[in-house]
C-alpha cells in the first residue's frame, strides 16, 4: 500500500512557491501518494498559517502529524539539510573544475588532445576570469571582504575595487597570449601581494576570515583556495615570461 502525505503550497497565478515544487518532488521520489493542496489566493495563505499556526508554506502532514516545511520534511527523510552559514569550498570547486573542462574542451578542439601545455596555460587565464566575474558580482561585498586582509588594499582602498579588473584583464590577455608586456606584470604584481597577504594573515597572524576570492559574503575560508589563486597567477606569469 502506497504511503500518502498532504502538502500546502503556495501556487498563484503570479507565483508558485519553489519550496512547494521541491516538496512535492521529494515526496514523490521517496514514494509517497501526495495529496496536493494548492493555496491560490493570499488570503488562503493568511488563513492556513493563522489556522496551523505556522509561519510559511510549503506545510506536509503525514499520518495526520504536520512534519513542516520543506527543510523539516527532508529531516524526516533523513536527507542532508544545508547550513547557510557553514564553510564550504564548493564554489572554488566549481570554478575550478569548469575552468578546466573548458581549457581541456578547447585543446581538444584545437589540437585534437585535452592535455597539451597550451590547455594549461588556458586553465589558469579561464580560471582567472572566472573568478574575477564572482568578484564583480558584488565588487563592494568582494571589496569588504578583500580589506580585512589584503595588505596593498588595506593601504590603498580603491585597490579592492581594481584588483578584479586587473585579475580579469589578466586572465583575457594570458589566454589570447597577446599584450604579455601587461598582462605579466599586472599577474606578477596582484598574484605576489595576494599570496604574502594571505600567508601573513592565515599562517603568521593565525586570524580566522571568509576568503573573498569568489566574492562578497561567501563561505570559503581565507587559506589554502586563495593562496592556490595568487601562486597559480605567479606562476603563470613567470611561464608567459619566460616564453616572451
Amino acid at each position: 500500500m502506497a504511503r500518502t502525505a498532504t502538502l500546502y503550497r503556495m501556487v498563484m497565478p503570479d507565483h508558485v512557491c519553489p519550496f512547494g515544487r521541491r516538496a512535492l518532488d521529494l515526496l514523490r521520489r521517496h514514494g509517497y501518494a501526495v495529496e496536493d493542496r494548492h493555496l491560490t489566493t493570499r488570503e488562503q495563505v493568511d488563513a492556513f498559517k493563522a489556522g496551523h499556526g505556522v509561519k510559511t508554506t510549503p506545510q506536509t502532514f503525514i499520518d495526520g502529524q504536520r512534519i513542516g516545511g520543506h527543510d523539516d520534511l527532508r529531516r524526516f527523510l533523513g536527507l542532508k539539510v544545508r547550513d547557510p552559514g557553514a564553510t564550504t569550498y564548493a564554489p572554488v570547486a566549481a570554478i575550478f573544475g569548469m575552468a578546466a573542462a573548458i581549457a581541456g574542451a578547447a585543446s581538444f578542439s584545437a589540437f585534437g588532445d585535452v592535455f597539451t601545455m597550451r590547455a594549461a596555460e588556458w586553465f589558469v587565464g579561464i580560471a582567472m576570469c572566472l573568478l574575477s566575474l564572482q568578484k564583480l558580482r558584488d565588487i563592494d561585498g568582494f571589496a569588504n571582504g578583500f580589506l580585512n586582509y589584503d595588505l596593498l588594499a588595506q593601504r590603498v582602498v580603491r585597490y579592492a575595487w581594481v584588483y578584479p579588473w586587473a585579475e580579469g584583464l589578466a586572465g583575457v590577455l594570458m589566454i589570447a597570449g597577446a599584450l604579455l608586456w601587461i598582462a605579466v606584470p599586472v599577474a606578477l604584481v596582484i598574484g605576489t601581494i595576494g599570496a604574502v597577504s594571505v600567508v601573513k594573515a592565515v599562517y603568521v597572524e593565525k586570524r580566522s576570515l571568509k576568503c573573498a576570492c569568489v566574492g562578497g559574503n561567501s563561505n570559503v575560508p581565507l587559506g589554502f583556495v586563495s593562496l592556490l589563486e595568487n601562486v597559480l597567477m605567479v606562476a603563470m606569469a613567470l611561464w608567459m615570461l619566460v616564453r616572451m
